[in-house]
């Protein structure tokens, strides 16, 4: 018998278009169970014959802010920053439109709401810091791969980490998914005791959004479904 109702699709598409990057939360502790509930569902995200590569590092009190503070100190040093680069590319080493035009929109539509000016490279810098902070969350995740998984799993962790994401939702809660992460892999990974063979792949902020920061009025575009997709027979 379907368990799919009117109000279940409501409910799930709710948490999929509510879902945004959040920059600001409020201090209000997430509960270790209630964490643990929104890695048990997004555990069940598909993976090519249920290798289930991903692994989850999730940092909260002390071990969160000591790590947000051993990343900042490198990341405030220009000397120590110039040493530390990602281990994967993310973005491509071309760009070219529409998606370069979409990049600097973006950007310049979370610059403009906190009245950061192009030529404001200092408060970019800081704005930018903020990740490492995990833009004061209370909850912390740092998510993590085996060197010997290959594209299809890198896949697999994409559909994993929006089950996280709309999973949080579904809870009031909110996150923010972050590359940033990536170009201090290595501090990460003394910090947090990773072994040779498993790499970073990303961060994510978790907790409640701060309902008066402005950045949190951020709602990006998105491209309508005849924008693209084709269809054919």
């Amino acid at each position: 018998m379907s368990l799919i109702t009117v109000e279940s699709t409501a409910a799930v598409d709710a948490a999929i278009t509510s879902r945004r990057s959040i920059r600001a939360f409020l201090p209000t502790p997430v509960p270790r169970g209630t964490v643990e509930e929104i890695l048990a569902v997004a555990a069940r995200a598909p993976s090519g014959t249920n290798t289930q590569p991903w692994h989850v590092h999730v940092l909260m009190g002390e071990a969160r802010q000591r790590l947000s503070q051993r990343l900042r100190s490198v990341y405030d040093d220009p000397a120590a920053r110039s040493q530390h680069t990602e281990e994967y590319a993310y973005y491509p080493t071309e760009w070219r439109a529409p998606y370069i035009d979409r990049r600097r929109k973006v950007g310049w539509d979370l610059y403009g709401l906190l009245g950061i000016g192009k030529a404001d490279k200092a408060r970019m810098h800081s704005q930018h810091g903020r990740n490492y902070e995990f833009f004061d969350a209370p909850v912390g995740l740092i998510f993590t791969i085996e060197r010997v998984m290959q594209q299809g799993s890198w896949l697999d962790y994409g559909m994993f980490l929006q089950n996280v994401m709309v999973a949080a939702r579904a809870r009031g809660l909110d996150t923010c998914p972050q590359a940033a992460f990536t170009q201090f892999h290595r501090v990460i990974s003394a910090e947090l005791g990773l072994g040779p063979d498993e790499m970073v792949v990303c961060g994510m902020s978790l907790g409640h959004a701060d309902p008066n920061a402005v950045e949190n009025t951020l709602i990006t575009e998105r491209e309508p479904v005849a924008g693209f997709t084709r269809f054919h027979g």
